[in-house]
């Protein structure tokens, strides 16, 4: 998870201009463009988000945009010059405003194999995605191996704070596993 475009980069899509949003306020939006994620995915994965933000105490806009690897894929080769898929996309839009104000577009896809492979639900996976685009625009990074780590740190503490637990660090099941 790496990708992450810089400010002003143009993002796939950008909700209309909505009312000043309040500094102690972060306002989550996910749109399910693939129309194949369960109505209650979408629903948790938003609630999920907004226990996140209160607990990393961010303000803002973050706008989720869950799609398939098709679209994924578009994007990737437009604004990364990679014509492969990927987990998650982040277009910081905040120009040092203060606040959040960011587009995430995440993979259904790549979350399928990712949980599959793992043995968790796939919105805790889109979760994670989600949770780490809007990390970068609160100013973590993955560049590094130190970066990472602290990156992944964080990751784990805010979901084990909102009842999720680590979901980065689980390790790839072994076909004879049972679970």
């Amino acid at each position: 998870m790496t990708d992450q475009d810089t400010p002003g980069d143009e993002p796939p899509s950008r909700s209309p201009a909505g009312p000043p949003v309040s500094l102690d306020v972060c306002v989550v939006d996910v749109l399910d463009a693939t129309s194949l994620a369960p109505a209650a995915l979408v629903q948790s994965l938003a609630e999920r988000l907004r226990r996140a933000m209160v607990e990393l105490r961010a303000a803002g806009e973050l706008r989720v945009r869950i799609v398939a690897d098709s679209e994924m894929t578009v994007l990737h080769a437009t604004h990364k010059k990679d014509a492969t898929t990927t987990d998650v996309l982040t277009f910081d839009l905040s120009n040092g405003s203060g606040g959040l104000d960011v587009d995430v577009v995440v993979c259904l896809d790549e979350a399928h194999r990712q949980a599959a492979a793992r043995g968790h639900d796939a919105g805790d996976e889109l979760l994670l995605y989600a949770l780490h685009g809007a990390l970068h625009c609160l100013g973590f990074d993955d560049a590094s191996e130190d970066e990472s780590a602290r990156m992944h740190e964080e990751e784990d503490r805010v979901l084990n704070a909102i009842g999720v637990g680590a979901v980065f660090g689980r390790p790839v099941l072994d076909r004879g596993d049972a679970r």
